[in-house]
């Protein structure tokens, strides 16, 4: 079991599991938002504890349970009932070996049957060199796992049912397949990626399509896409493209902030929720509240069944096929590849394409997978640039226009991979204050695309090459020589500028993995 810290240093102390009186041991996921008062109040019956976490409640929890004498169902209803906030966690007894108590509110837990054994992860994909039946607990339940028996309740210790669902996750799909990272192999698997989204989103007559029929999808008038990171970015190339495409306005939320600032959704009829795992939780409160408005729900998901994917009412799939690295690569190209197919069908049940501009725009996205193909034979062209950035201290991420999310997807990857300070911006913003930060040598990573502001994007370049930044470009063939003062110039295959952004974030991934690389952090687990 790993998680990111939330109380507490980094340390073995606050490590999982963690154990009370030498009888119960726990692991968690979710953050226990009553733990102070829970810790005072278990502390003055005698508890002591040993480390800074809100999780080690749930140890002294369950063990004053046992110790008053109540049996593992009553013990299960009091732990939930005592606990406020979000967690996932699975707890064992040392009278009890054969016995595993497991709960869930807002935080994922798949429990999977075996013949002989059931397991339990926080995702089905953890599981699937064990098993493909799963069972999905709901938000307050809980569940007793034995050997030969899985018993479901509800927070009030109720038996319930739960469906068995059989998943398709292929065992060999979660090894590293040769390569010396996850993230590596993901970075190669996007052709793939793309291409089975293709297919998702393409009907019986070789058009591209949704899950949404076109009489739904013209009685879409408004849209707000609710997302976290890099699936947010992912949102916001695709205002671009449904509002120059559809003609339908698009507003993109930060999930973590929507649902805090009583936003109005009169203008609005669809929400659209985007999450690679289908578990954000920010993701799925914001698209809960988006629906409780009176809002359509649409679910973009990279995994079946999971809790956005069983609550919103559209599920828009991508196939990119499980992401264990935690810097999201295929997920997010798969997410653009679906929103892009989205936009045009979108547009198409609205009367805002020609049929001829419809074509042209579904072969130049069937070659996607070939084009992107392509650009993964960068690596070795930037992995000298990626060891000059070694050294860094910061850099900056420039894009117009549809380029500019991608900017903010390069600075991220590259601040949570390799540490060194990045931050995007929109090239027109240069000089209302970026500028500023412009020193001798500090690497300008400046996205650029054979498009309408390609002439304006080259111009806020010579603004910061004047001031002696190192301009790093990343553009397509055609457009190399745009830039001539570029200290360094990597290009992808010329695309329709409306695929621009998708073939220009591979080089922006494989810069942001090799630096990391480079550096020696841990690539998969940052």
């Amino acid at each position: 079991h790993t998680r990111w810290a939330t109380h507490g240093g980094v340390s073995e102390r606050n490590a999982h599991p963690h154990i009370a009186a030498g009888k119960v041991a726990i692991v968690h996921n979710g953050i226990i938002e009553n733990h102070a008062s829970l810790r005072e109040e278990l502390q003055a019956n005698g508890h002591s504890f040993d480390s800074e976490t809100d999780s080690e409640v749930l140890a002294h929890l369950f063990h004053h349970a046992f110790e008053n004498g109540m049996s593992p169902q009553e013990a299960g209803v009091y732990v939930i009932s005592q606990i406020e906030g979000t967690f996932g966690f699975a707890a064992m007894h040392a009278d009890h070996p054969d016995m595993m108590i497991v709960g869930r509110n807002a935080s994922p837990l798949a429990v999977g049957l075996g013949e002989e054994a059931s397991f339990v992860g926080s995702d089905a994909a953890a599981l699937a060199h064990l098993t493909r039946n799963i069972i999905y607990l709901k938000d307050f339940d809980f569940a007793i796992i034995r050997p030969d028996s899985v018993d479901v309740f509800d927070a009030t210790g109720t038996p319930v049912n739960r469906e068995i669902v059989i998943v398709a996750a292929s065992p060999g799909i979660v090894d590293k397949g040769g390569y010396r990272h996850y993230m590596e192999k993901e970075i190669h698997e996007q052709p793939e990626a793309i291409a089975h989204t293709l297919a998702a989103m393409t009907g019986a007559d070789g058009k591209l399509t949704t899950p949404i029929g076109r009489d739904d999808l013209a009685g879409i008038n408004g849209i707000v896409m609710l997302a976290a990171g890099t699936s947010h970015y992912a949102s916001m190339v695709a205002r671009y493209w449904i509002e120059s495409i559809a003609r339908v306005p698009v507003a993109c939320e930060v999930a973590s902030e929507y649902r805090y600032r009583n936003p109005v959704t009169s203008a609005y009829t669809t929400a659209i929720a985007i999450s690679q795992s289908g578990e954000s939780l920010d993701t799925l409160m914001a698209m809960r509240h988006a629906g409780e408005a009176g809002l359509q729900t649409i679910g973009l998901v990279n995994v079946d069944g999971s809790t956005i994917a069983r609550e919103a009412d559209i599920v828009m799939p991508t196939r990119a096929g499980p992401e264990i690295g935690v810097a999201s690569t295929k997920a997010f190209t798969a997410q653009l590849t679906a929103l892009l197919s989205f936009s045009i069908a979108l547009a198409e049940a609205r009367s805002e394409i020609t049929a001829a501009r419809r074509d042209e725009l579904h072969n130049h996205i069937q070659r996607l997978p070939s084009l992107v193909g392509k650009t993964l034979g960068l690596f070795d062209q930037i992995r000298p640039v990626a060891h000059s950035l070694m050294g860094a201290r910061s850099a900056l991420y420039l894009g117009r226009d549809v380029l500019f999310p991608v900017a903010l997807e390069g600075a991220l990857k590259l601040k949570e991979l390799s540490y060194i300070h990045a931050e995007g911006f929109a090239s027109g913003e240069m000089k209302h204050g970026p500028i500023a930060l412009i020193e001798k040598g500090l690497p300008v990573i400046a996205l650029l695309a054979a498009d309408e502001v390609m002439g304006k994007a080259a111009s806020n370049l010579q603004e910061a090459s004047a001031r002696g930044a190192r301009i790093i470009l990343v553009t397509e063939e055609c457009a190399a020589d745009t830039v001539d003062f570029a200290d360094t110039t990597i290009t992808v295959p010329d695309v329709d500028p409306v695929l621009a952004p998708l073939l220009l974030t591979i080089p922006v991934q494989i810069l942001a993995y090799l630096t990391a690389f480079e550096k020696g952090t841990d690539v998969d687990q940052p």
